[in-house]
Formats: structure tokens, C-alpha cells, sequence
């Protein structure tokens, strides 16, 4: 499959389409985005990405699937703003809280999402919740994850934060969580943030 200009397929409810989304709105790019209902993905797409999966991103002659993937190429296609660390140390500490995010929680919204109503969705939502409770404290001192830079990582977690109310979490709001509000609210006012949201992702905060 070749296409004259880049095209991401992107599921517009899809948190890992979103993380996309995102990066592609922070570097500017020039892209074609299609919504694509995953339970119909086409032959198109089928071509480029023998998984079906979404997002697939193609780009003339090179086709990538694989949130990750797809999200460190564009880093390096569109170096500017860079969203990863230019440190090897500093660069392998991102790559680690990402697969830490998809390990912790990323397993725990599959688990509400799979049967929102069920007991294991429900100590889902609990362990999710503790858990964004205990990181609360290490946005005192820097403004995005671990830096005071926005990077990959926040890419990761924004569409994560931004569907609370979706998997049925709610977060107090009182002193000891106020770092973490006040970081979403950072988060979710920055133009590439604003820019990346479809309309079906916009209606879960209206």
C-alpha cells in the first residue's frame, strides 16, 4: 500500500489511538486521520498491518502498527519539539515507565473495559485508583512525568487520565491530590491535547 501522504487509521475511542494522536498534534504533522470502527477494520488496513490493529500509521511505502513504535518514529521523523529525552539513561527511563504504564495500568482498564460490571473490574478500578493516588505526590516538584519537559510518557498517561470518568473513577479533590489534578489540568489544556480529541472522546468530559 502506498499513499501520497501520511495516514494514520486511528479507533476514535481507543486510548492507544489517542496517545497517537496526540504526538502527531505536539510535532505539527501534516496527516490524514481516519476514524475507523475496530470492529471493521478493512483490507486496507489489513494490508499494511497483518494484525488489523489500530492505530496504524502509514507513511508512502512504510507502514507501522504498534503504539510505541509508531510513537518513537514520529519522534525521530519530526525531531522538533523532541518528546524523548536526548540522554541514553534518561531515554531508557522513559521507555521504562511506558511499558510500566501498559504493565500497571494499562492491564487494570483492559480488565474494566473487558466487563465494567463485574468484581474484578471493580478491584480493577480500586487498584487503578490507590494507584494514581501514591504518584500524586512526584508532580510537586515537576511540572510532567518525571520532568520538566512534556515527553512520551505524558502522552501515555493523558489519555489514561482524560477517560477516568469512563472506567467509573472518580479522584477526591482535596490537598494531598492537587499535584495530580493540577497536572491533568496542565495536560488537558495543551493545544495538542485539545487538538487530538475526537468527538466521541470529547463527549466522556462534557
Amino acid at each position: 500500500m502506498r499513499r501520497s501522504s501520511m495516514t494514520l487509521f486511528s479507533d476514535p475511542t481507543c486510548q492507544y489511538s489517542h496517545r497517537v494522536r496526540i504526538v502527531l498534534a505536539e510535532k505539527g504533522v501534516t496527516v490524514d486521520i481516519e476514524d475507523i470502527d475496530p470492529g471493521a477494520v478493512t483490507e486496507e488496513i489489513l494490508e499494511a498491518n497483518p494484525y488489523g490493529t489500530l492505530p496504524t500509521l502509514v507513511d508512502r511505502d512504510l507502514a507501522l502498527y504498534e503504539s510505541k513504535v509508531v510513537m518513537e518514529y514520529l519522534d525521530e521523523r519530526f525531531p522538533h519539539p523532541p518528546l524523548l529525552p536526548v540522554y541514553p539513561v534518561a531515554r531508557a527511563q522513559s521507555r521504562l515507565w511506558i511499558h510500566r504504564i501498559e504493565k500497571d495500568w494499562c492491564s487494570l482498564i483492559a480488565q474494566i473495559l473487558h466487563n465494567p460490571e463485574s468484581k474484578q473490574a471493580e478491584e480493577a478500578r480500586k487498584e487503578l485508583r490507590e494507584s494514581l493516588i501514591t504518584i500524586a505526590s512526584i508532580f510537586t516538584d515537576m511540572p510532567y512525568f518525571m520532568s520538566e519537559e512534556f515527553t512520551l510518557v505524558d502522552c501515555c498517561l493523558g489519555p489514561i487520565l482524560w477517560r477516568l470518568p469512563e472506567f467509573g473513577i472518580e479522584l477526591p479533590v482535596n490537598r494531598q491530590l492537587k499535584p495530580l489534578h493540577d497536572y491533568m489540568e496542565r495536560l488537558f489544556e495543551r493545544p495538542s491535547f485539545q487538538e487530538s480529541l475526537t468527538d466521541l472522546e470529547l463527549e466522556i468530559r462534557q
